[in-house]
């Protein structure tokens, strides 16, 4: 028997979607919806029993942590979830110098800003998409987009000048 997984539902309802016989379609669509909808009451039902720590220590299990997500059941708050997927993807950031900031999870949009040399570097837009765009997608499907916002005016390094006798007595002396 395959590995259960969610890619594997998906397929399988694919198949369902594509079968040629409308009646067909719709009366095994009908079967799933009443199963997801059995299972998912039941699920509310141990959430309720087991309590808010347990379903904590329940939502670690990727497998569970989706069946809590796709009923509506999950512990923690889509701004958690946003935050938890960025600390597992801050020491990649912070590897190449950058660094990750939530700003706000609103209306299906997370607001995000790169701070450090990943700001305003050519990958930085690579970065946002492959790594954290990802993360925060896996942990948060209810988000529908990630925006990187630009860094706050004058956050940016300056450069510094030596007086000009400062720079001649250093050119002499050098």
């Amino acid at each position: 028997m395959a590995e259960p997984s969610p890619e594997r539902v998906e397929r399988a309802l694919e198949a369902v979607e594509a079968l040629p016989d409308a009646r067909a379609r719709e009366t095994a669509l009908a079967a799933v919806h009443a199963l997801v909808e059995l299972y998912g009451e039941a699920l509310r039902r141990v959430v309720a029993q087991v309590g808010p720590g347990a379903a904590r220590a329940l939502a670690d299990d990727a497998l569970v942590a989706h069946l809590l997500l796709a009923h509506d059941l999950h512990p923690l708050s889509v701004q958690e979830r946003v935050r938890a997927a960025l600390a597992g993807v801050r020491p990649y950031l912070e590897s190449h110098g950058g660094d990750v900031e939530l700003l706000a999870v609103e209306g299906g949009v997370a607001r995000l800003r790169l701070n450090g040399s990943c700001d305003g570097c050519p990958a930085s837009a690579s970065t946002l998409k492959l790594t954290v765009e990802e993360a925060v997608l896996a942990a948060a499907p209810e988000v529908e987009r990630v925006e990187a916002q630009a860094p706050p005016a004058g956050s940016a390094l300056l450069q510094i000048e030596c007086a000009p006798a400062l720079a001649a007595a250093r050119r002499e002396a050098g």
